[in-house]
């Protein structure tokens, strides 16, 4: 839905329903990300030649997302990192440029690839260019952060994981939900926990317009674009040594990548569901609700904001001021990979995660079940 053309007093009511759930700052941001995306400068900008000194971040995709989460997060924890910024729409490059003091913005992509003093690049464009760019950002010896999907191929998940292992370059990924403050108490529950667990995801998300990019066959669909969020943190609550082999099982009426349901059976027994429903528009954006049950332990989230666990007669009550999906999180501990300790993922979870959602687009495509194996036993190794 596009906010900006509603009724102003639509308007109001959302922004501040917004406020009580994100706070009055997060709020204005996220109002002034839907008017950055219809900018238009004609001219653009006149720049600087050469660009001022300063700054070591890049930024590959100026959408909404990278304007409201990724320059602002990086702005506020880490000051003018903000080096370059690089979109095919050059009016979106120029706003987000001018909003947060980047010292240059540009259409082209190897402008960064090729700066020397650019040693981490975030990347939030299209889907399908996501695995296509960090491969180049490898190659040119930065990290890479990948906003999700990492991938939207099998083959490019090949060749950017044999990226990782040549270069020996870091790369994090933009699954946020497990490291927000209240996925990490589940897992640390979950874990305290032996035997088999069951889980459970329900997403309300956003109905789309059929002409939507998300739809457009390079770019991967809803189950790239949107399920991989809920994969990735189901594929985390599951201890590493338990997780293989898994089958995906999917359920769906006529349409392969909304209004349907996916169950995993993981290699220790654990059972895990996902019902994904798009009817309609929800006033308060994607709404969530997680379940689960192991040993003694009884979960229940809502939003990333209220969490309840139950173990035998012990019931203990979270709740975040505001919803918590763990975006500056993962931001900044991406972020903190140039850093002399920093680290990036295992090439094996990369590979992992990005097989399990590529299999469940799969699956609900053919409409038959499929069985995901781990890094170890898939991956190909050299002769």
């Amino acid at each position: 839905m596009d906010y900006t053309t509603q009724t102003i007093s639509y308007k109001v009511r959302k922004a501040l329903r917004y406020t009580r759930l994100y706070g009055l700052r997060r709020t204005w941001t996220k109002v002034r990300g839907q008017y950055h995306m219809k900018k238009v400068y004609d001219p653009v900008p006149a720049q600087a030649s050469p660009p001022p000194e300063g700054g070591h971040v890049g930024i590959i995709g100026c959408g909404n997302f990278s304007y409201s989460n990724i320059a602002y997060y990086l702005k506020r924890n880490y000051g003018d990192v903000l080096r370059a910024c690089m979109d095919t729409d050059l009016s979106r490059a120029a706003s987000l440029a001018e909003r947060y003091g980047v010292r240059y913005f540009t259409d082209d992509a190897e402008k960064l690839m090729a700066d020397p003093d650019i040693d981490l690049v975030y990347i939030a464009s299209n889907h399908a260019s996501h695995a296509e760019y960090a491969i180049d950002a490898l190659l040119a010896g930065k990290a890479v952060h990948i906003e999700k999907p990492h991938c939207v191929r099998e083959d490019q998940l090949l060749r950017l994981c044999q990226a990782m292992s040549e270069t020996g370059g870091k790369v994090t990924l933009g699954y946020n939900r497990p490291g927000s403050k209240l996925g990490i108490l589940i897992k640390k529950h979950l874990d305290a926990e032996q035997g088999a667990a069951m889980l459970n995801w329900f997403i309300a998300g956003h109905q789309l317009d059929p002409e939507h990019w998300y739809f457009q066959e390079e770019e991967g669909g809803r189950i790239l674009g949107n399920l991989c969020h809920w994969t990735d943190f189901l594929y985390q609550m599951v201890k590493s040594e338990d997780r293989f082999p898994i089958t995906i099982t999917p359920t769906r009426s006529s349409q392969s990548d909304c209004d349907i349901a996916v169950t995993y059976l993981f290699g220790d027994g654990t059972i895990a569901a996902l019902t994904f429903s798009a009817k309609g528009h929800t006033f308060e954006g994607v709404r969530e609700r997680f379940a689960a049950h192991k040993g003694n332990v009884l979960i229940a989230l809502d939003d990333f904001r209220d969490l309840v666990v139950e173990i035998v007669d012990e019931k203990r009550k979270y709740s975040r001021w505001f919803r918590d999906h763990g975006h500056e999180r993962r931001i900044c501990d991406s972020y903190q990979m140039t850093g002399a300790d920093g680290r990036g993922e295992p090439t094996s979870y990369v590979w992992e995660t990005g097989m399990i959602s590529l299999k469940t687009k799969e699956a609900l495509e053919k409409n038959a079940p499929l069985t995901v194996l781990s890094f170890a036993d898939t991956f190909p190794q050299p002769e």
